[in-house]
């Protein structure tokens, strides 16, 4: 189960997760929050576990942001609502979007249920040692509801894994410009989109390519060299491995039938249009249903 599991089940939770970023219902209740344009909601939906932290501490844990996007959101989104109110709206959200994207009638399967019920139960076994996300994650109380039960599961997953891939890059010396620019040249995600987004200066990107360069990682056209290949595919690899605890305690039958429960599901976000073409999680593209 090394490797594989771990990467299949996250092509598989990672969509079902993204509906926070890009769910009209997720920008309404930041909205309603008071939130002042999407970022401020985003900093503030994803940071909330976290309790009303210093801007500092977001930008070391989402990693990739200019402290100066997290500035402008953190702290102010605390002075429109505190953190308890913004989880809360966050909950509301993410039942109203999933319930609108998969069906009522699905939503409130036994099916379904059984899907938030595993994923549940594996979140729970994550080890989150250094893992400031996922562990804030984790101890969030258990949704009633289905709907918020298998988003929050799946957040807590999507996080953990997260900081596992972030401790990695770290040992391994690539920062998070470097890390972009790698994903970006591996062709899993749209280089400007990640810079613009994520409001790094084009000076700063050009430093991260040169930085990868001299590494041996970059070509001079940009693209991966035999070692950045090479290099990347490590990191992807001790990411999954870092990631695979949760599965190895929820065992193969039942991480198989919690992977059959969660593709129809990952499907129809992935066919819904709402993820951005410029594909920030670097997630690949899924097979299209066939008539």
């Amino acid at each position: 189960m090394l490797d594989t599991t771990a990467r299949e089940m996250w092509e598989l939770f990672e969509p079902v997760h993204d509906l926070v970023y890009f769910a009209p219902e997720a920008r309404q209740a930041a909205d309603g929050l008071g939130m002042r344009g999407y970022w401020m909601g985003y900093f503030a939906l994803r940071a909330a576990p976290l309790g009303p932290v210093a801007p500092c501490v977001v930008t070391s844990s989402f990693s990739v942001f200019h402290p100066a996007r997290v500035a402008r959101a953190l702290p102010d989104a605390w002075k429109y609502a505190a953190p308890a109110d913004v989880l809360a709206a966050r909950e509301e959200a993410m039942d109203a979007a999933m319930t609108r994207l998969f069906g009522a009638e699905r939503t409130r399967s036994a099916r379904f249920a059984e899907a938030a019920d595993l994923a549940w139960e594996a979140a729970a076994a994550a080890d989150t040692t250094g893992r400031v996300l996922a562990a804030a994650n984790q101890a969030l109380e258990r949704p009633a509801r289905a709907t918020a039960r298998l988003w929050q599961a799946v957040t807590t997953l999507r996080e953990h894994r997260g900081d596992g891939h972030v401790a990695v890059l770290v040992s391994v010396g690539i920062g998070p410009l470097e890390a972009m620019v790698l994903k970006a040249a591996a062709g899993e995600s749209d280089g400007p989109f990640l810079r613009e987004t994520r409001r790094w200066e084009p000076a700063d990107w050009t430093a991260a390519e040169d930085t990868l360069r001299e590494r041996g990682f970059l070509a001079a056209d940009g693209s991966l060299t035999r070692a950045g290949v090479a290099g990347r595919a490590r990191v992807e690899q001790w990411t999954d491995r870092a990631a695979e605890r949760p599965w190895r305690a929820l065992g193969a039958e039942r991480t198989g039938r919690l992977a059959g429960l969660l593709e129809p599901l990952a499907r129809a976000v992935g066919e819904s249009g709402l993820l951005p073409a410029g594909n920030p999680v670097g997630l690949p593209p899924r097979e299209p249903t066939r008539p």
